[in-house]
């Protein structure tokens, strides 16, 4: 297998992003397994061993991407050479987050990997953790600069989201109509970004376009509920940007079927629906031209690197910005270091492509 260009100021093999068919998948583990173990020198005695002890907060149980997230999680654990304590669920609730980080940290852990929704409020935790030399790998979402240290934030581009749902809604209206904007929860560093990015993006490219911005919490029922709101005002709606379809496609697509205007792309009267996340079930809408596009988030990703940078931080290892070797770049942060990795546009033309996490999910 072609070795990896490394980000880190060690000599320290950054594994490949694996090819996501099936079978094609499994061969790859297999065979970074196997370098992996060839290449540590010092650490060969360690194969079949179990590694570091890491904690893993999941963020929440009822969006199907993060479950997606749980079980590459699981997939990953052997690869990276970690011991995943058994992970716990904060359900979005920042309380929950703090204590289950403590008890991970009480419990011997020697990283921690989260996803904060809250990006403020999680400070607390972050600075405890960092007076207990527990590093933290963020994922899906960067801490506030003041929030506190992490050792590597796992992520994609949040803003280029909000730039490609708009780019792309506003050339498939042609620059006119009305548009409802499902955001996610404004306290989050990728609700902020996705929303910002949107909002900027079609006040620059696309004035004729009206945009209305429903703030959700990440709640399918509070978006449900507000768009119900809206087409009752504007039934007119020409277009629809889903934050996160994990939570808001099945919601969205109930209304728009309850009041007769779910009508396929192409048919008229269609309202044209982009999302982020990429889940399989985004994937099978847009195969059923029931919505039109979304932004892929690469769930398999995030959870192979999340712990690969936790063992990382376990051995004291330390990385620098640039490229990597799995098509990402590592940038500085305030407090720390993030790794973007590429989530691109998945319209009906790219559907089927194997290297989507989704398609490989089934």
């Amino acid at each position: 297998m072609r070795a990896m260009k490394s980000v880190a100021k060690k000599s320290v093999a950054v594994r490949p992003a694996a090819v996501r068919t099936a079978a094609a998948a499994l061969a790859v583990i297999v065979a970074v397994g196997l370098t992996t173990a060839c290449n540590r020198g010092s650490d060969n005695g360690r194969a079949g061993k179990a590694g570091p002890p890491v904690g893993v907060d999941l963020p929440r149980s009822d969006s199907d991407f993060w479950n997606a997230y749980a079980k590459y999680l699981r997939a990953s654990e052997r690869r990276a050479e970690v011991e995943l304590l058994p992970a716990s669920n904060s359900q979005n609730d920042i309380g929950k987050l703090v204590s289950n980080a403590l008890v991970f940290a009480n419990t011997g852990a020697k990283a921690i990997v989260m996803a904060p929704q809250d990006t403020g409020a999680v400070s607390g935790a972050l600075k405890r953790l960092a007076d207990r030399k527990v590093p933290v790998i963020s994922v899906d979402t960067r801490p506030d600069a003041k929030a506190g240290p992490v050792y590597m934030v796992v992520r994609a581009d949040n803003r280029a989201y909000g730039t490609k749902a708009c780019a792309f809604l506003g050339q498939r209206l042609g620059g006119k109509g009305k548009v409802a904007e499902l955001q996610g929860d404004l306290k989050s560093v990728n609700g902020r970004d996705r929303s910002e990015a949107f909002a900027d993006c079609m006040a620059k490219d696309f004035p004729g376009i009206t945009v209305f911005p429903l703030p959700t919490d990440w709640k399918g029922d509070v978006a449900s509920h507000k768009l119900q709101t809206l087409l009752t005002q504007h039934p007119d709606i020409d277009g629809i940007y889903l934050q996160a379809g994990g939570v808001f496609l099945d919601p969205t697509l109930a209304l728009l079927r309850q009041k007769g205007l779910l009508r396929p792309a192409g048919a008229p009267g269609h309202i044209s629906v982009v999302s982020n996340d990429g889940i399989p079930q985004e994937l099978d809408a847009i195969r059923r031209r029931e919505i039109d596009a979304t932004v892929s988030q690469p769930a398999d990703l995030y959870a192979e690197y999340a712990l690969y940078y936790a063992r990382a931080a376990a051995e004291g290892r330390r990385f620098s910005p640039g490229r990597t070797g799995h098509g990402s770049t590592v940038v500085s942060i305030p407090n720390g270091l993030e790794d973007r990795l590429p989530a691109p546009l998945v319209t009906l033309e790219n559907v089927d492509d194997a290297s989507l996490w989704a398609n490989g999910a089934r």
